[in-house]
């Protein structure tokens, strides 16, 4: 049984709660629980505890992991102030940034996805636009409260790296967008796997690594269900990174 350790996604104490007002909660989002269980695989919710020696302990346990999508880096997290309204979750980089210090150095499998995708990016030492529309010329609106996990657009995969390969040369490739930061400096070691059609960087890997055993996509293979006829298959790629469990 593969045990793939997920990061928390956080809700921090809120008195107009009626349950746990005054408590922080960790918690999966139901799409990314349904897209990696399966079977032979465990996942499991890595909590958020202040023993460093037993957090160590749950990790040291963990085949591989995931990194959730969710609320923006905070701007000091790469290095920068926040330019406005974004100012991100520090408290929650910092519990992420352990998890993905450990897999990183005990040469695990990861998988960022969207938020995940931008911290490993700044964890390889590279930055973000913190509001692409304001920041970037030329830009798609790549993020609609309203629409969601409905709206995509097309991406061109880097010929002959890993995600080309993948999906065997396609040409027309679609994937979903939720997100208003992105990619601005690439990281150390990071090779893009995938642009925009606006061109942002969709997608990398670490290159001391086996191809996709360490990847980032900005996309979220979890929501591609919502409108699955029209996208890439996301399952392909989950299967292709589960390869790299031992």
């Amino acid at each position: 049984m593969i045990k793939l350790g997920i990061s928390s996604c956080f809700m921090y104490p809120d008195t107009s709660r009626n349950v746990f007002g005054h408590k922080s909660l960790s918690y999966v989002e139901n799409d990314m629980a349904n897209y990696v269980t399966r079977k032979g695989v465990l996942p499991v919710l890595i909590p958020d505890i202040n023993e460093e020696e037993l957090f160590n302990d749950i990790l040291d346990q963990m085949d591989g992991f995931i990194l959730q999508g969710g609320v923006d880096l905070a701007p000091e997290t790469y290095g920068e102030q926040p330019i406005g309204k974004w100012k991100g979750d520090a408290y929650r980089d910092a519990y992420e940034l352990k998890i993905l210090d450990y897999a990183v150095k005990n040469s695990k499998p990861i998988m960022g996805i969207c938020r995940g995708f931008q911290l490993m990016n700044a964890y390889f030492g590279g930055t973000l636009y913190q509001d692409t529309l304001t920041q970037k010329d030329n830009v798609n609106d790549h993020r609609s409260a309203e629409l969601y996990d409905t709206i995509k657009h097309p991406v061109a995969f880097t010929e002959d790296k890993f995600l080309d390969r993948l999906y065997n040369n396609e040409k027309q490739i679609y994937v979903n967008t939720v997100h208003h930061q992105a990619v601005k400096d690439l990281g150390k070691d990071l090779e893009v796997y995938a642009y925009s059609d606006d061109g942002l960087i969709e997608a990398f890997g670490f290159v001391k690594e086996p191809e996709g055993k360490v990847i980032g996509v900005q996309w979220h293979p979890e929501f591609f269900h919502t409108i699955k006829d029209e996208l890439v298959d996301a399952d392909l790629l989950f299967d292709a990174f589960l390869k790299h469990f031992k």
